[in-house]
């Protein structure tokens, strides 16, 4: 939509800050896409907690992220007060952009407002299929491929792969002799192979991970790793201190046990020049360039040979890598794509003169 300024509105979940403070990649990846489109010279208003922090118009039904706050106890009113908040201002948008699963989709139904929802989200679940066989005409983005498979027959719009800013991370091009596992403590990210590759070539893992209190009873069953003298729990890391701790490791390990939706890990260490040894799983394939940013593995065994050919990797190529396919910027240009295929034609004449659509 070059030449064009669009009024947006980005809609994040309010579990989260917008960018979160420790782990959450939705509302990372909100972030990098609002300020990178703000910075396109668009409008966009972010409804999102009062804690965020944005270069966009900030609406905030809520002072703080609901997942750290000791003040609240129910997600779902703060919500709708949200979604409340939005369609009131509806006229003020010429798209709005949706991150919340389906939770909005009686309102914009409803709602005579151009819209499309990022699904974030694994949708191999059975109860998913007569929520979207009702909602049918909900139209729809994937953050892979591979998400669409078991829905092959939603309204897509497109799929658009997650970016980061370039100037987010830099390259690291001499590690230090440990493997880093980084996300949640849960049986899909199966820190207890990481734990297993480390032991079998002798390399210390650090694992920085988040304990959800879904997954209190598997943390439970693995916490005894933890105390395997070859691995240190480091905990739930923010942002300048995950830049070090993935860029200073040999390898990240993403030993997996589900149909990972993306992954935005996987392009964090390719930032970092680090390569990802990974389960192919899910969207694996269609982010790490196999013996390029990393090894796809199918069994321990092949995870360990990986690990012990790690030094053929190049970590300026990873870093190349990530800065032609996953940069915020070639993300918000693909959004902009879908917008504009939404709205059958240009909104509003962009005359910002010194900020152009890259």
């Amino acid at each position: 939509m070059e030449g064009y300024l669009v009024r947006i509105a980005e809609v994040a979940p309010l579990f989260e800050s917008v960018p979160p403070k420790y782990y959450g990649g939705t509302e990372r990846v909100v972030a990098y896409l609002t300020d990178e489109l703000v910075r396109q010279g668009h409008q966009v208003t972010l409804f999102a907690s009062g804690d965020s922090v944005t270069s966009a118009e900030l609406v905030s039904p809520c002072r703080e992220a609901l997942r750290l706050s000791k003040h609240f106890t129910d997600w779902m009113p703060h919500h709708l007060v949200m979604l409340e908040q939005l369609f009131r201002r509806r006229g003020d948008f010429d798209v709005v952009h949706f991150h919340l699963d389906a939770l909005h989709f009686p309102f914009a139904r409803r709602a005579q407002v151009p819209n499309v929802t990022t699904l974030h989200g694994r949708l191999d679940i059975p109860d998913l299929v007569p929520l979207f066989r009702e909602y049918r005409e909900m139209q729809v983005v994937a953050i892979s491929n591979s998400q669409r498979k078991p829905l092959p027959w939603l309204p897509w719009l497109a799929t658009v792969h997650h970016g980061l800013p370039e100037d987010l991370y830099r390259l690291h091009e001499h590690p230090q002799p440990y493997l880093a596992f980084l996300g949640r403590i849960s049986k899909e990210k199966r820190v207890d192979r990481a734990v297993a590759i480390a032991e079998r070539v002798g390399l210390k893992l650090k694992i920085a991970a988040k304990i959800e209190k879904s997954d209190r009873e598997y943390f439970e069953s693995v916490k005894k790793l933890f105390r395997r003298p070859l691995v240190e729990y480091v905990g739930e890391l923010g942002e300048r201190q995950k830049h070090d701790f993935l860029g200073n490791a040999l390898a990240l390990l993403f030993p997996i046990e589900w149909p990972e939706p993306f992954g935005l890990v996987l392009i964090e260490a390719m930032a970092c020049g680090t390569p990802t040894i990974a389960y192919c799983r899910g969207a694996v394939p269609e982010i790490i360039t196999d013996d390029v940013t990393g090894y796809i593995v199918h069994t321990l065994e092949g995870a360990v040979h990986a690990v012990n050919r790690i030094g053929n990797l190049d970590r300026r190529h990873c870093r190349r890598m990530f800065e032609q396919y996953f940069t915020a910027a070639r993300m918000a240009r693909d959004y902009l794509s879908v917008f504009s295929a939404l709205l059958g034609e240009p909104a509003h004449p962009l005359h910002l003169a010194k900020q152009s659509v890259s």
